[in-house]
């Protein structure tokens, strides 16, 4: 099984791609120094571990590019929530709001 996230600009998500179909995406929407995800959608089976498969690539390009994160979207707050070094990336007066350790 070939699996593979793509950046996708035009409609602002990262996707993922199992064996080339499409299996789901997170959509984001940037400011200036932060990348809100704001919705997820998993296609393919969730208990595969898809979902963290996707959040762990969209946040690590998303942190090599220079962005803080919010994580709107409740599947990738409840992904980040036990992950220190993603925790680090949400901006310290967006945690508690958020449910973050601050």
């Amino acid at each position: 099984m070939a699996i593979e996230v793509r950046t996708n600009t035009a409609l602002e998500r990262f996707e993922l791609y199992i064996d080339g179909v499409l299996a789901g995406h997170v959509a984001y929407q940037d400011t200036a120094a932060e990348r809100a995800f704001v919705r997820s959608e998993i296609y393919a089976n969730p208990d595969r571990g898809h979902a963290a498969t996707l959040f762990e690539a969209a946040l690590r390009d998303t942190r090599a590019q220079g962005f803080e994160v919010l994580p709107m979207c409740p599947q990738v707050n409840r992904y980040i929530e036990g992950r220190a070094e993603h925790v680090a990336a949400v901006p310290s007066w967006a945690r508690s709001q958020f449910g973050l350790p601050t």
